[in-house]
């Protein structure tokens, strides 16, 4: 099952509507990031969760695209956690594996999901990451008071996949913290389930997520490079 997040209000993306609706070459990204897993063979069923205010345009957008796995739109609420667990709540079947989309990452491959559904079969929770090629800085007060070894950070990506009694539980167990302070899912299960393992795969720059003005033309770049 693929969950595509498409709840974001955009702010960053100074665009005056929420960014997933942005068009990129012709198409909105949320057409673009449903499309491919509509397309692809190894996902059976596609939720979006849509802002508030907003189920009508999605449902009109599922309409107009004829996507056939779409089976439901849900509202999403004020933080991702809520977002998510208005999908997760959707499922009870222990055998059903669950990927995190956001819709604001148009660009997902098939090379992508074909590895994240493989490495579902091994490990219970997979993580899409790409390599940190900048120098990072941990910084406090104003000054610099880390600069830590680039070569273990990643940067985080998504599909986000988990088999469904993993994420269930690691949302449940968040549910009693007023301040979970966790802004992925592979980052509530590594929080509230630190035992549990969470694989990684390799993601791809074209799988960017479109967060500022100038992202649009980058993503736009990807399209004519592919």
């Amino acid at each position: 099952m693929a969950v595509i997040l498409a709840g974001g209000s955009g702010q960053r993306a100074g665009a005056g509507v929420p960014k997933q609706y942005l068009e990129i070459a012709g198409r909105m990204v949320i057409e673009r990031a449903v499309d491919a897993f509509e397309r692809h063979a190894g996902v059976d069923e596609i939720v979006i969760v849509a802002r508030e205010g907003e189920l009508e345009r999605t449902r009109e957008i599922v309409g107009k695209n004829g996507w056939r796995k779409v089976t439901n739109v849900v509202t999403g609420g004020k933080e991702r956690r809520d977002s998510c667990l208005a999908a997760i709540r959707l499922y009870d079947d222990p055998g059903t594996r669950l990927l995190m989309h956001d819709a604001a990452r148009p660009l997902v491959s098939r090379r992508v999901i074909d590895a994240v559904l493989a490495a579902l079969d091994v490990h219970e929770a997979v993580a899409v990451v790409v390599p940190v090629v900048d120098t990072v800085y941990r910084v406090r007060d104003g000054a610099v008071e880390e600069v830590p070894d680039r070569s273990s950070l990643v940067l985080a990506q998504t599909p986000q996949a988990f088999r469904l009694e993993t994420i269930r539980e690691a949302y449940a167990r968040s549910l009693a913290d007023p301040s979970p302070r966790v802004t992925d899912d592979c980052g509530m299960v590594r929080r509230y389930l630190p035992g549990t393992r969470v694989h990684v795969v390799p993601g791809e720059a074209a799988n960017m997520k479109l967060t500022y003005p100038l992202d649009a033309s980058l993503l736009e770049r990807f399209l004519d490079e592919g």
